[in-house]
């Protein structure tokens, strides 16, 4: 019977040589890197969105004004 096994790992090299070492048939799957420009997209879309919460602006004012460290102290 055959079985697939799915295991992610940060170190594909050493999985590899295992593998290969013990002679078991392997196929390597790679998600798709996003480019750049779909990272800036996400990126911008994010700061805008935290931009427009005004709970979190006034909760991070709040901890601004009470973190001690003197920065906007007026």
């Amino acid at each position: 019977m055959k079985e697939i096994i799915i295991i992610e790992t940060n170190k594909p090299q050493k999985l590899k040589n295992f593998l290969d070492k013990e002679h078991f048939t392997y196929k390597v799957y790679q998600e798709p890197k996003q480019d750049k420009e779909q990272l800036r997209e996400k990126l911008i879309t994010a700061y805008q969105r935290i931009a427009k919460n005004k709970k979190l602006q006034s909760e991070l004012a709040l901890w601004d004004s009470i973190s001690g460290d003197g920065l906007n102290d007026k």
